[in-house]
C-alpha cells in the first residue's frame, strides 16, 4: 500500500475520474469519434475540474518505443497537453491494455503515470484508486501472465520487433478482447461474487476508505462495502460513456450524454 497524497481541493472545483475510453478498437472510425466525445467531455468539465484521474485502459493498445509511440490519438494528446499548460492535474494509471506506458506522458505533458492503486485524501475522504486488473480473488492465470508482460524482459523483446509488425499483432490480438466484442457482454455479478468487491472488503478490514475507485470491470457501479465506505467503478466509454465526479463532499456516478 503506498503512501497517502494530499489533494487540497478548492471552493467551487471538483475531482473527475474516468477509465476504459479503450481508444483504438474497434474501427479506426469508431475509436475516432469517441476521442472527439472525449475531448468534448474533457472541454466539459475543464472549468470546474482541479484534477482529473484517467483510470487505465484509455488505449485499447499502447507501446512506446525508443522514438515512436503508436499512430493517433492526437486529438486526445493535444488536449490533454492543453489542459495540463494551463494548470489542470491530470493523472494516469495503466490499465492492462495500456499497461506498456513508459515516460512519454510525463516528459511531453508533465502527467504522472502510476501502475499499482494509490492512496489521496481528497477534501476529508480518502481514496484508494487504480484500474483494478489483477486485484481480489481468482483469475490466476491473468496474475501469472501480467507479471511477465510487466517485466522488463517482456518490454525489451517486443522492443525488438518492428513498430509496423509489433503494433500490428497487438492491434489484431486486441480485436479479440471483450471490449471490442460487445455481443459477449458485461454483467453484474451480485455484490458476493464481484472480486473488486472482495478486494475492497479486504482492504478496508486492515485500512480505512471512504472510496474505492477502478475501472477494468466496464460496468458502473456504486455499491456499500460498508456503512462508511463504497466502492465504484467507473463503466467504459465505448457504449456507456460514464464518468464520476467528487465535489468536496459528495461522489457522483454520471453519464456523458452528448
Amino acid at each position: 500500500m503506498t503512501d497517502v497524497e494530499t489533494i487540497l481541493l478548492p471552493p467551487n472545483r471538483s475531482v473527475f475520474f474516468a477509465s476504459d475510453f479503450h481508444l483504438g478498437t474497434p474501427s479506426p472510425e469508431k475509436s475516432r469519434d469517441r476521442e472527439r466525445a472525449v475531448v468534448t467531455w474533457l472541454d466539459t468539465i475543464r472549468p470546474h475540474a482541479d484534477v482529473i484521474f484517467l483510470v487505465g485502459d484509455i488505449f485499447d493498445f499502447w507501446f512506446e518505443y525508443k522514438r515512436s509511440i503508436p499512430k493517433g490519438f492526437i486529438r486526445l494528446q493535444g488536449k490533454l497537453a492543453e489542459l495540463t499548460d494551463a494548470g489542470t492535474r491530470i493523472i494516469l494509471f495503466t490499465g492492462n491494455h495500456d499497461m506498456w506506458m513508459q515516460d512519454y506522458f510525463t516528459q511531453e505533458m508533465g502527467i504522472p503515470v502510476y501502475r499499482q492503486p494509490r492512496r489521496y485524501d481528497i477534501g476529508d475522504k480518502r481514496f484508494l484508486i487504480g484500474h483494478g486488473d489483477g486485484l481480489g480473488p481468482g483469475d490466476y492465470t491473468y496474475k501469472r501472465l501480467k507479471v511477465l508482460f510487466e517485466s522488463g524482459l517482456a518490454r525489451r523483446l517486443f522492443r525488438y520487433l518492428h513498430p509496423d509488425v509489433g503494433i500490428g499483432l497487438a492491434q489484431a490480438w486486441s480485436r479479440r478482447s471483450r471490449i471490442s466484442n460487445q455481443e459477449k457482454g458485461e454483467e453484474f455479478m451480485g455484490e458476493d461474487r464481484e472480486w473488486l468487491m472482495h478486494y475492497c472488503r479486504e482492504v478496508e478490514a486492515v485500512h480505512h476508505h471512504d472510496y474505492y475507485i477502478f475501472g477494468h470491470r466496464h460496468i458502473p457501479m456504486n455499491l456499500a462495502v460498508n456503512d462508511r465506505s463504497r466502492y465504484v467503478n467507473l463503466g467504459e466509454w465505448v457504449s456507456a460513456r460514464t464518468y464520476a465526479e467528487f465535489d468536496g463532499n459528495d461522489l457522483q456516478l454520471k453519464t456523458w450524454a452528448s
